[in-house]
């Protein structure tokens, strides 16, 4: 097992990958641990896990994807296709100064993570997937699926894909509109059974926020760490982190040729019982033994929403930190 190092302070820096430049932030030493976020987040979002992966003796390395915090945002929409985020996160790993990482993502960073790892073994050892389960590349076309979900509700992805459309409801007032996404999703703020679903937009004249639990912040935010993420998206704008969801039907283009292709390397799954993600997704998670053949560790979390590591960190560090440490035995 690999021995603990003392826990150093966060090292902020920039490096250069094909998104131009990315922006990340590291603590510890020892094997290199990326850690990918999703939406609508930021390298804040493993706070609670880089001190205790440092103290754990990892070099724990969170960035921001491209388009999201001080990382660089290319103005064309293809410029976010799963294929060049992966090759962000392989020079990432060069300009480190490795050969190798384990690579862990939360929502659409586990995406990011599981196809990072299935192009790129060579790079990545092992791949920890948090709330979204791996389904492998497929099936009918993205955006005709969800264009089918919901009746006479139309499917927040299926709203996210129009330029402008959704920026339009959510940048008049990021803060307030961050804090009703996260609570939505959130065990302890979620909307009760028979509440109108908060994935779901009317299809005339709807909004997301229309939808959000008002009250109080879910008990993982603060006002400071909700004050870090509206700072960030106020001065980005959404567009970067929007442009991930119109590219799922060039992703399903680029990633034909990996058709039903397993993860074969050592993986880790941990899932929230709240989550629409995890429930949707069951037989995602039902197929892992011939999708995720290498599994070693995977978890539901009772009573836990998507926002996972942020609502559980001493459980996810728990179990991230095992999983790693098994890696080295």
């Amino acid at each position: 097992m690999h021995q603990p190092a003392p826990s150093a302070d966060l090292r902020h820096r920039t490096i250069e990958a094909p998104a131009g430049r990315l922006h990340l932030v590291e603590q510890g030493t020892g094997p290199l641990v990326l850690l990918v976020h999703g939406f609508p987040e930021s390298w804040y979002s493993w706070r609670r896990q880089l001190p205790a992966l440092a103290t754990a003796g990892y070099r724990a390395v969170a960035l921001d994807v491209r388009g999201y915090g001080r990382s660089s945002k290319p103005a064309a929409t293809d410029a976010y296709r799963m294929l060049d985020l992966v090759e962000d996160n392989v020079a990432l790993v060069r300009a480190l100064g490795e050969e190798k990482a384990v690579i862990v993502g939360h929502d659409w960073g586990s995406g990011i993570a599981a196809a990072s790892a299935l192009l790129h073994p060579e790079v990545f050892r092992a791949v920890g997937l948090l709330s979204v389960p791996y389904a492998p590349p497929g099936g009918p076309r993205p955006t005709d699926v969800f264009a089918q979900m919901g009746g006479d509700q139309e499917f927040y992805v299926s709203y996210f894909q129009e330029p402008g459309r959704a920026e339009a409801e959510m940048e008049p007032d990021l803060r307030g509109w961050l804090a009703g996404f996260y609570a939505a999703m959130s065990a302890d703020t979620m909307p009760t059974p028979g509440e109108p679903d908060p994935h779901f937009v009317a299809r005339t004249g709807g909004r997301l926020r229309d939808r959000f639990p008002g009250g109080s912040l879910p008990a993982w935010l603060t006002e400071d760490d909700l004050d870090v993420y509206a700072g960030e998206f106020e001065r980005t704008g959404m567009t970067g982190a929007l442009n991930r969801y119109r590219n799922m039907d060039r992703d399903w283009e680029d990633l034909a040729p990996y058709g039903g292709a397993p993860i074969e390397q050592p993986s880790l799954f941990i899932g929230g019982a709240l989550d629409a993600s995890t429930t949707w997704m069951a037989d995602a998670i039902d197929a892992y033994p011939a999708t995720l053949p290498g599994l070693t560790s995977s978890h539901i979390l009772d009573g836990c929403g998507h926002w996972i590591q942020q609502e559980r960190p001493e459980e996810v560090n728990r179990l991230l930190t095992s999983w790693l440490d098994s890696l080295q035995d």
